[in-house]
């Protein structure tokens, strides 16, 4: 599985309408709208494989109204208690 953390920047008057859209999308499991300066909408995308995450990033993401630039981030290992033991419990049931 392939996570990345995609920095929207955004127009102010479609950041929310913007993270409702972002959410709907097939590949982004999470959208928080953020402070800070570095991003208007932080966007959690989680895919199978390289293929499928430049799918997400650069067409359907790419294709909604009011973004003016994203910067992708793709994460090399989790250390989240949630996912260490997500892994234990594969097959479990």
């Amino acid at each position: 599985m392939l996570h990345a953390f995609v920095l929207v920047d955004a127009l102010p008057a479609r950041i929310a309408p913007l993270a409702e859209e972002l959410a709907e999308l097939p590949g982004v499991t999470e959208v928080f709208s953020v402070a800070g300066g570095v991003a208007d909408l932080i966007a959690i995308v989680r895919v199978r494989h390289h293929d499928e995450l430049v799918d997400v990033v650069t067409t359907r993401i790419a294709a909604l109204e009011g973004i003016e630039s994203t910067t992708t981030l793709v994460a090399f290992q989790a250390y989240s208690r949630h996912d260490l033991e997500a892994i234990w419990d594969l097959g479990a049931g």
